[in-house]
């Protein structure tokens, strides 16, 4: 047998992209949405099995779960709602026109919710209701409790209400509870005397 390399071998294939003004860019007829400040940048990607790493010139900023098409499909998603959050609070509207609307809600309860909203809602207020709990979950931190209030609310055969389940979210993240007090006494002068070393004894 041969001796084993002394480097590891390269495990993964590279790419440029550009990154479009919607947060996205596509590798192998897969698009992944990145935060909006990387709009118009190019980025070199490491794509792994499992993973795309992404680079701005030589400084890593981004790694991105590796998308597949399904089958049947012509494309894949990976969408982070986080990523396109900002887009979406200035034009609500474009919610309901997304080909990758279902990649974007980040747990079923979200879906759930879009589907009761359009149902029983105008288009326009269903996607405004809908902008206004993602960025709930963004903002609050508090996705998986949203999640559980809104399936709550669905339950009882409700609509989400984004100011009540704001103000639920905000009550119980440890963000909105107060900071502890805290006191802080300034020691006295003498008080440092214990730091100098013991005298052994007075000099002659």
């Amino acid at each position: 047998m041969l001796p084993l390399p002394q480097r590891r071998s390269t495990d993964f294939s590279e790419a440029s992209v550009i990154v479009t003004s919607s947060s996205m860019f596509s590798v192998r007829k897969v698009s992944y949405t990145v935060p909006s400040r990387l709009i118009g940048h190019c980025l070199k990607v490491h794509l792994y099995d499992d993973r795309l790493e992404c680079f701005l010139g030589a400084a890593p900023v981004l790694t991105l779960p590796r998308g597949r098409v399904p089958p049947g499909a012509k494309r894949g998603y990976v969408v982070d709602y986080r990523h396109v959050l900002p887009s979406l609070r200035r034009k609500p509207q474009a919610l309901r026109n997304l080909v990758w609307r279902d990649e974007l809600f980040p747990r079923p309860a979200f879906r759930r919710a879009w589907d009761a909203l359009t149902e029983r809602l105008p288009v326009e207020r269903a996607c405004r209701t809908m902008v206004a709990l993602l960025d709930i979950a963004y903002c609050g931190g508090c996705e998986a409790e949203l999640a559980r209030h809104i399936e709550g609310a669905l339950d009882a055969g409700e609509l989400p209400d984004p100011t009540v389940l704001r103000r639920l979210c905000e009550a119980q993240s440890p963000r909105g509870a107060g900071l502890p007090a805290v006191t802080i006494t300034m020691p006295t002068a003498p008080a440092y005397d214990v730091l100098l070393p013991a005298t052994t004894g007075s000099q002659s």
